[in-house]
């Protein structure tokens, strides 16, 4: 398998709990990102990873009913999970994508990819400079990549957020796919009520059973109505990675 792409999610967000459960347009928020993933025609299959806690037993049966595999494993540990998730198939490439992300874009996530294919990278991604809008996070990275900080990474940050060991050590060729002019102070991702409010707006406008709408779709509408935007302007961008950071802590690796 070349290409696999593998979701994190869990019921358990300490700002807005069962936040990938929450209904757009009839559907699951989590469901929206499958389906928008689904449109990729790099990607090979798609892995939800959640965690073993009771609770996120609903996303491995939303998965069942839309027939996607899932994976269980650690709810601290996101590295072992994804990497135990993508060892199952050990794909050449792995893609990262978070279940807070109901706009991401399957046209960004191949351009992504094509890029990282084509340059031999071990990193690709749009995050290493920020010029696209929070919330089309997309990070593609060679499993052997994965692997390797699996083994080496004893950070707590790096454990909780999967990439910064790969994303910041010197033995690894990145690339940073970037956009110009920077849409980085746009917020397209959820984490709060008022994040959840300009996604449902957004849907409310847009959303077509048959199609969905891309990047700059949402970017004329909301050039339209720019009162939406300025719902969640004041949420600082990464704020749980940087939080983990300033309490970092040594921990056990994978190895």
């Amino acid at each position: 398998m070349n290409n696999l792409l593998i979701i994190q999610a869990r019921t358990g967000s300490s700002r807005l709990p069962n936040k990938v459960l929450k209904e757009l347009c009839g559907k699951p928020m989590l469901q929206h990102i499958i389906e928008r993933t689904q449109k990729s025609k790099k990607v090979d299959c798609i892995v939800v990873a959640t965690t073993v806690r009771e609770e996120d037993g609903k996303i491995e049966e939303l998965c069942k009913n839309i027939n996607v595999d899932c994976y269980r494993g650690s709810e601290d540990d996101v590295l072992d999970r994804y990497y135990q998730a993508a060892n199952r198939y050990k794909p050449v490439n792995v893609i990262r994508i978070t279940a807070d992300c109901p706009f991401i874009d399957p046209i960004i996530i191949d351009q992504i990819i094509q890029v990282h294919e084509d340059g031999g990278y071990d990193y690709t991604s749009n995050t290493l400079v920020e010029t696209y809008p929070d919330g089309l996070d997309t990070e593609v990275f060679k499993f052997s990549a994965l692997k390797k900080a699996w083994e080496k990474a004893d950070l707590a940050s790096e454990r909780e957020h999967v990439t910064p060991y790969i994303k910041f050590k010197d033995d690894f060729k990145r690339f940073s796919v970037e956009r110009s002019p920077s849409l980085a102070e746009k917020r397209w991702t959820v984490d709060t009520d008022c994040d959840f409010e300009v996604v449902e707006q957004v849907y409310n406008a847009l959303y077509d059973k048959k199609d969905i709408f891309l990047m700059n779709d949402i970017l004329n509408f909301l050039d339209n109505n720019p009162q939406i935007e300025r719902m969640n302007e004041h949420i600082m961008r990464n704020e749980g990675y940087l939080k983990s950071v300033a309490n970092d802590h040594i921990v056990q690796g994978g190895q």
